[in-house]
């Protein structure tokens, strides 16, 4: 039952594009040129398939559906948790902006996650990962499968090429994993260099492109397979949960197969009406994506000038500034996030509090993609689940604020609310900036 082409064999083969075959693309063009589905009577939106089954007309046919012959790409359908119309067209356009041949929407993005890495790895298995990782992820890779499948991980600092390198067992590691842009710490994966080094080993690379959907391509780069939480930019509204796995068609087949298929029996099926709601929000992701980019680029400018130690790629004193400008996608900027060291916990939610309740800059809370502007102290919140020691090794100071910048109101009116934040603190003797 094929996504694409019914005679794929359910395997993939690590990509051997190299870093001279690198292209970029425009993820807006490329969701346009993307097939649009119309609604049932003509309308405009397509319509919602809400149904959990499907009919066939003829009894035949469900046997040659579930025997593989018949399935999605000829417009046949079994059971929504395998595959359902709505949610299929949400992924054709997740996949268009990926650049990927396929793409198929989860539960969430933990469930995307977790649904790739048991497809890809068997028990007993090595995965080598980023030291710089969302906590539940890490929480995922070096406490839950360690126990439930005998699969570990070795995490190392990806920016050290060669500690990546010595760290891949050629013939025991079966992924390299890592984010484009790492969570809080805002390190700036070299994807082209981290496949090649992959690949000439045989291993598979799984990119999380959560905070840098359109900014970055990490499949046009080298990555085997893209993820996502689509709960965050994606969505945009801070209301719906969902996950998306990118990546060649045989491996989206591999994982919904009856029998062997890690999304098909693990269930963290995407409710149709959801993804008729994300679909409706993709055509103006790019806009919204553009907006997060320039306000995060100018409070990060602001920020530097007064003397605050700001953390943000689109900075040129960034470690991976020319890196990430080599790497992103045109007109798209350096991503929605920044990062603010306040060095302690307290000072850091001493700014978060004024920042919400003193001036109303934003919010805290954690996520990110949202129109309002979020904040979080990361080793207090996302990050908590790893230890003192993990987080100090990823770089995570203990009053590290991350915001994600939202784009509600003017720039001018944002950034006063903020400015009149900071003096509140400089004046209680929190700390000195260039007032």
């Amino acid at each position: 039952m094929a996504f694409v082409d019914s005679s794929s064999s359910g395997s993939f083969m690590p990509s051997k594009k190299s870093p001279s075959m690198l292209t970029w693309h425009d993820p807006a063009a490329s969701i346009v040129a993307a097939r649009h589905e119309f609604g049932e009577h003509g309308g405009v939106n397509m319509s919602i398939e809400a149904s959990a089954t499907f009919t066939v007309m003829e009894p035949e046919t469900m046997h040659r559906m579930f025997s593989g012959e018949l399935g999605p790409d000829r417009d046949f359908f079994i059971y929504s948790r395998h595959f359902n119309p709505t949610v299929l067209n949400l992924s054709r356009h997740i996949a268009a902006m990926e650049g990927t041949e396929a793409a198929y929407c989860t539960a969430s993005g933990m469930s995307a996650i977790s649904s790739v890495i048991l497809q890809l790895c068997a028990t007993g298995g090595h995965i080598v990962a980023s030291q710089a990782l969302y906590g539940g992820t890490h929480a995922l890779l070096s406490h839950f499968l360690p126990r439930s499948c005998g699969i570990h991980t070795t995490f190392v600092d990806v920016s050290d090429l060669e500690k990546v390198d010595e760290a891949i067992i050629q013939g025991k590691t079966s992924l390299l994993y890592f984010e484009s842009i790492s969570n809080p710490t805002l390190t700036v994966a070299n994807i082209p260099e981290l496949a090649r080094i992959a690949h000439d080993k045989g291993v598979k690379v799984v990119v999380d492109n959560t905070f840098a959907p359109m900014v970055l391509s990490p499949a046009r780069l080298g990555a085997d397979v893209v993820v996502h939480s689509v709960s965050k930019y994606i969505s945009g509204g801070a209301d719906i949960i969902a996950g998306a796995v990118c990546g060649p068609a045989s491996l989206v087949n591999s994982m919904m197969d009856l029998q062997q298929g890690a999304l098909m029996l693990l269930g963290p099926t995407m409710n149709p009406k959801v993804a008729f709601e994300l679909a409706e929000r993709i055509p103006h992701l790019g806009l919204r994506m553009k907006e997060h980019c320039a306000r995060a680029m100018a409070y990060a400018t602001k920020m530097k000038k007064l003397g605050l130690k700001v953390i943000y790629p689109g900075l040129e004193d960034h470690p991976q500034h020319n890196l990430l400008k080599s790497l992103a996608n045109k007109e798209y900027g350096f991503g929605g996030i920044l990062c603010l060291d306040m060095e302690t916990e307290e000072k850091a939610n001493k700014l978060m509090g004024q920042l919400q309740n003193g001036t109303q800059f934003g919010f805290m809370a954690v996520s990110l993609g949202y129109y309002e502007t979020l904040m979080s102290c990361s080793g207090s919140s996302t990050s908590s689940e790893m230890s003192e020691e993990e987080r100090a090794q990823a770089g995570i100071s203990p009053g590290l604020v991350r915001m994600s910048v939202g784009y509600n109101g003017t720039l001018e009116q944002r950034w006063s609310q903020l400015e009149r934040a900071l003096a509140k603190m400089q004046d209680s003797g929190s700390f000195n900036t260039k007032y």
